[in-house]
């Protein structure tokens, strides 16, 4: 019989606040749907933690939500929000996917693909409508969110798009005037800004969907930021050794560039206005203007953001003023040189009055704001207070903070421009480590977990996933909880143990266990002792002693626990990991020197010697019933040995990169899990093996990171791993079992469609020195499947439709005649007919998605599709997906067309039917457009008011009536 095995699926993901890939977006409690929490003040706080988007509440520190896609493992690396709908948001994926999520719901709106690796930036334009993505493939791609299309990609960057920004240039009095016209077909003149890794900054005319302008943005290496100033009259861009160039913007100019006919390459609508270098010399990162204040924010890739200030026209001309009598008076001492400084006086002069003045006396820096942790985004949080700035930051150590900045006095003397001091008002840090957790450990019962890191040891409640203690401690290499759950120990990378009461959060004691680092310890099966292993090449053991410790400045005792040193085992090389057979009769300490020493633990004698892994040994487990011994390394593998006698049973080619744990169920619940075991590895999997079958049996994805620590738990229900990602995830069994043969031929599975998504990659390069535009598809495993199902429909469809009309001829000779046996499918749909299941098909696929479906069919589909079209256009069935099918494949194929004689008698016979459906509603729309104008100017001359303003000139004088209209 064939055996099958419990299922692993990850059930929990927590201890994340941010991840380092992805930015934030911050939004104010008012937005906020009534019922959604109560408000605390200070907004909330969207950022991505690996695969997900969670909100905080940044005030209370609380995890208002989080939003998940099941179906995607990628990272999320971009969120934006639209301004015209505030519950819109844009999240971009490693993938190269963007999700269009609405807060409200937390569910997915649409899902667009076509970005052949990670989304970089994303933006909105100003009516929510479209929505701009840069990714690492260099391309830029414009979506429609109405149609739910991508519209066109946009090629010319030679490396990463680092950021993106619509420029809207404004509209005629008309539009203005009229807000009903609908949207498309304003005059607006849109345009698109963008910086790359190439140090380029491009303009992009989005009407015509080339570039207009490119200049070089940075003039040592990359651009790796860009801010834009809210009047969008400006531009910083940022790169290397903390260099800023401003650029001003001709707004002006862009505005009437469509008017001009002829060549445009001499007019320049991007203007460099100076160079700005930054305090730190690091790579900058980020800049953002704040909204209604003249502040930038700007950061890089170290622990500080820097805040300039955009002084106003009198500051900059008091400034100049300054300088000009300086050099003044230092002219007066030297006469010969007086000329020559009444010439630069008048040039100055001329500066203030032209507005053109050095960028340095126009932007100044501020103020210097240290953070916790290097800095990975930082957006400004709009406040009442008219005397604050606030800045919210998220580092790369799993935080988010708020600082608070006092503004510029404007009674201060210009002299007096000290730095002003800021502090941190808010932070999020509490639900997670601030790095990389290095050991994890269960209680007898299985609900708390303890997490160890540099600096703190966490614990957990498993259920809840809620931080339930925080204990502050050193580099924390292993821990384990004591016996009774109540007090944890923890060895650090200095030697020490310590030891924790879990309950007063307070720490008992710290001791100088070892020389060096204690890179393990297991607590002995009896539960009276723990052994700890070292780089100073000894295994000590301690005894656990209850002592009564007067309590000082009174004679009464308390019992204080104690750990006694009462053995040592030297061996030859650092100890790496140890661990006792559950019967407690052997002790296993690696060394690093890539063998396995097996000690009897009464006598320290050795009992067994195990040679054969290439490279030093990083963890060891011992089976339930103390027979097998597993065994993990750095040479990434998994050796399986007896320990009856020594033999090496089986040596698995495990993971693709060094394996960090081994373990197995420490107290099976059935005889056939004694010898299941899980591995987890650097290469981010964990891995399920069958140690009497030697055969891999499930494979678990999901870390971003590589994974430094696992435990499982007593009865095998669940496995925790952490990783350098900074979550902590659980995996549950499930009821569902799995076979080893289904496992294997989904593993094949997988490699053919990584093979096939590959193979589908066929885009057109343009040539070198070139801007232009291109198609924005992308084929995907989903869209071929979605392009066989309409393929397989107009298949079974014109079967049918001849089927059904060979009968309706013969019915009318045969009125009595049965209808003919029609496929099961239909049947099975109940009954529908071929033209409606062709429809159905096709209305079905995402709209995203249907223009790269239809691709995949050969241009021998196209009579058959024609003929379903004339059908639908004939029935004015679904007449918009219809026109989008029907016109999509006549741009595709429209040479094979026009040289088809079947294809041009088919279309001409359905243009008739098309022109008078297309002619019908667009005198709908026409209609419900003059209602709203209609409707729009009722409601715009209810909202004007008469007011009379009375006021009496004496207590019997005339009065005088004053009218004012107030809209």
């Amino acid at each position: 019989m064939v055996r099958s095995y419990s299922k692993y699926e990850q059930s929990q993901a927590f201890a994340v606040v941010n991840s380092a890939s992805s930015n934030l977006v911050w939004t104010a409690d008012s937005s906020i749907p009534i019922g959604s929490g109560r408000s605390s003040g200070a907004g909330r706080a969207y950022v991505g933690a690996n695969e997900e988007v969670l909100c905080w509440d940044v005030k209370k520190g609380e995890l208002l939500s989080r939003w998940r896609d099941t179906a995607s493992t990628t990272q999320v690396t971009a969120i934006a929000r639209s301004g015209a709908d505030q519950d819109v948001f844009a999240v971009g994926y490693e993938d190269g996917s963007i999700r269009i999520w609405d807060e409200r719901t937390a569910t997915i709106i649409i899902s667009f693909n076509g970005h052949k690796s990670a989304i970089t930036t994303l933006t909105f334009d100003a009516s929510g409508v479209r929505l701009a993505s840069g990714g690492r493939d260099t391309d830029i791609i414009l979506w429609d969110l109405v149609a739910e299309v991508g519209l066109f990609k946009l090629r010319g960057h030679k490396a990463q798009i680092t950021a993106l920004h619509f420029l809207h240039t404004g509209t005629d009095d008309v539009r203005e005037r009229d807000s009903m016209i609908p949207t498309g077909l304003e005059t607006e003149q849109v345009f698109l800004l963008s910086t790359g890794k190439d140090a380029l900054i491009k303009l992009w005319d989005v009407h015509t969907q080339h570039c207009v302008e490119t200049h070089v943005a940075q003039s040592n290496g990359e651009c790796w930021a860009m801010g834009v100033s809210p009047d969008s009259s400006g531009c910083i861009t940022a790169g290397n050794d903390g260099e800023l160039k401003v650029w001003s913007i001709d707004l002006e100019g862009l505005r009437h560039s469509a008017a001009k006919i002829g060549d445009l390459d001499e007019l320049r609508y991007l203007r460099e206005r100076g160079v700005l270098y930054r305090q730190g010399k690091d790579r900058t990162l980020g800049i953002s203007f704040h909204a209604q204040t003249d502040y930038v924010a700007i950061h890089g890739s170290e622990k500080a953001v820097e805040i300039w200030r955009i002084r106003t026209e009198s500051e900059i001309q008091k400034s100049l003023a300054r300088k000009r009598k300086r050099r003044r008076e230092k002219a007066a001492s030297n006469d010969t040189k007086e000329k020559e400084e009444k010439e630069h006086d008048q040039e100055t002069h001329d500066k203030i009055e032209t507005a053109d003045a050095d960028i340095g006396e126009v932007i100044v820096p501020y103020v210097t704001v240290r953070t916790g942790g290097k800095v990975r985004a930082m957006t400004w949080m709009s406040v009442r207070d008219q005397k604050k700035l606030q800045l919210l930051a998220s580092t790369t150590n799993n935080s988010i903070e708020v600082f608070e900045v006092p503004r510029r006095s404007k009674t201060k003397t210009p002299t007096n421009d000290d730095a002003p001091e800021y502090n941190r008002v808010y932070s999020v840090d509490l639900p997670g480590h601030r790095t990389d957790i290095r050991a994890l450990a269960l209680s007898s019962d299985d609900r708390m977990l303890l997490s160890a890191s540099s600096g703190s040891l966490k614990v957990w409640n498993v259920r809840t996933q809620s931080c339930l203690r925080t204990l502050e401690s050193g580099y924390a290499l292993c821990s384990a909880f004591i016996p009774g759950d109540r007090i944890a120990i923890a060895g650090t990378k200095d030697g020490q143990l310590e030891i924790f009461d879990i309950a007063s959060s307070a720490l008992i004691e710290r001791m100088d266990a070892h020389d060096g680092s204690i890179w393990s310890l297991h607590v002995h099966p009896d539960g009276r002792s723990v052994a700890t292993g070292s780089a100073d090449n000894t295994v000590k053991f301690w005894k656990f002693e209850i002592i009564q410790e007067e309590i000082p400045g009174s004679k009464r005792t308390s019992p204080r626990l104690k750990l006694v040193h009462f053995r040592t085992l030297k061996v030859s090389d650092d100890v790496l990991s140890l661990r006792f057979s559950p019967d407690g009769r052997l002790l296993a300490v690696s060394t690093l020197d890539n063998t396995v020493k097996v000690f009897f633990t009464d006598s320290l004698k050795l009992f067994l010697n195990l040679y054969g892994h290439k490279l030093p040994v990083l963890n060891i487990s011992i089976s339930s019933d103390s027979k097998l011994i597993a065994t993990c390394s750095a040479d990434k593998n998994v050796r399986l040995w007896g320990l009856d006698f020594g033999d090496c049973h089986r040596a698995f080619f495990a993971h693709s990169d060094s394996i960090m744990q081994v373990s197995f169920i420490p107290r099976p619940s059935s005889s056939d899990e004694t010898h299941i075991f899980f591995s987890a590895s650097k290469d981010r999997l964990i891995k399920t093996w069958d140690g009497d079958k030697f055969e891999q049996v499930q494979k678990l994805q999901g870390h971003h990171g590589e994974i430094w620590a696992m435990v499982v738990s007593q009865t095998g229900d669940f496995v925790v791993t952490a990783s350098h990602d900074k979550s902590i995830r659980v995996w549950s069994r499930t009821d569902e079992p799995i076979f080893l043969e289904e496992e294997r031929e989904k593993d094949l599975e997988e490699l053919y469609e990584s093979t096939l998504t590959t193979s589908l990659e066929n885009d057109t390069e343009l040539p070198d020195g070139q801007d232009g535009a291109a198609a924005a598809s992308k084929q995907t495993i989903s869209t071929l499947t979605a392009g066989e199902k309409i393929a397989e429909a107009l298949e079974l469809g014109m079967a049918d439709l001849e089927l059904v009309r060979d009968w309706e001829v013969q019915k009318a000779a045969k009125p009595s005649l049965a209808p003919p046996q029609r496929d099961f499918v239909f049947l099975a749909l109940g009954n529908i007919s071929a033209e409606r299941h062709v429809l159905n098909t096709l209305s079905k696929i995402p709209a995203a998605q249907l223009h790269d479906a239809l691709l995949v069919l050969p241009f021998s589909a196209l009579p058959a599709l024609f003929t379903f079209v004339a059908i639908w256009v004939r029935r004015q069935w679904n007449t918009t997906l219809v026109c989008r099918v029907l016109f999509f494949m006549l741009n595709t194929h429209q040479k094979q067309i026009v040289a088809s004689r079947e294809l041009k008698s088919m279309l001409e016979g359905m243009r008739s039917d098309l022109r008078q459906t297309l002619g019908g509603m667009k005198d709908v729309l026409g209609f419900n457009i003059a209602a709203l104008r209609f409707v729009g100017d009722r409601v715009q001359e209810n909202g004007i008011s008469r007011l009379e303003d009375v006021a009496a000139e004496d207590s019997q004088a005339n009065r005088k009536r004053a009218f004012i209209d107030v809209a």
